[in-house]
């Protein structure tokens, strides 16, 4: 099944492979999932599959959560996926690494660690200013941010102290490095941004080549 899977990173370790090199690989529980809702051509214009994830204790739901899940439980993570033919799916069928495969290399989406308001040294590299010349107070200064009288304004996207980490981030193009089918395991090589326990989307790589590692 072209799709991917819904889970948690539950930590880091290493592996040997074929040529007896330690890898080290990301941990990442893998389902089960279920489906939610089916998205086909004829009724919403493209092809997709919902899925839930973590159905946990049941919980409060607006009547619009309730209506949309119907029977099934109330799940704590809902995410969905494109795919060539939905038709091959139903509400309620169960996803989990013994029946969909991922293949070779994926895309993992989670959230990477928040680390509160941070300067430009720590967020964007920045070297600071010259540690000379009788200057104390530059030295993790980020200089000149480039406004003058034209264009009178600051330009958006300017990299300045703020808010760092906590934002949804996209490892692309990660070799799998085994698949425990038993433990539903993933072990991926490289990091997985985010602290443990944190909520990761597995999914098919969409591209390769230059940039998407």
């Amino acid at each position: 099944m072209s799709v991917g899977l819904i889970g948690r990173k539950l930590g880091m370790t290493q592996v040997f492979d074929d040529h007896g090199r330690a890898l080290g690989v990301s941990v990442l529980q893998a389902g089960p999932c279920h489906v939610t809702q089916v998205r086909t051509d004829a009724t919403d214009g493209y092809s997709a599959v919902q899925l839930g994830f973590d159905p946990g204790p049941e919980r409060r739901l607006t009547r619009a959560e309730r209506g949309h899940l119907g029977r099934l439980p109330s799940y704590r993570v809902l995410r969905e996926f494109r795919t060539p033919d939905a038709t091959d799916f139903s509400v309620g069928d169960e996803l989990s690494v013994a029946n969909v495969d991922l293949g070779p290399r994926v895309d993992v989406v989670s959230v990477s660690k928040g680390k509160g308001f941070a300067g430009v040294m720590k967020r964007h590299g920045f070297r600071g200013g010259k540690r000379t010349h009788g200057q104390s107070d530059r030295e993790r200064a980020p200089g000149s941010i480039g406004a003058g009288t034209s264009p009178s304004r600051v330009f958006k996207g300017t990299r300045m102290a703020g808010r760092m980490g906590g934002s949804r981030t996209t490892s692309r193009n990660l070799t799998v490095a085994g698949v425990d089918v038993d433990r539903g395991l993933v072990l991926v090589v490289g990091a997985v941004p985010g602290p443990r326990d944190t909520v990761v989307t597995i999914r098919p790589v969409r591209r390769t080549g230059r940039g998407a590692a």
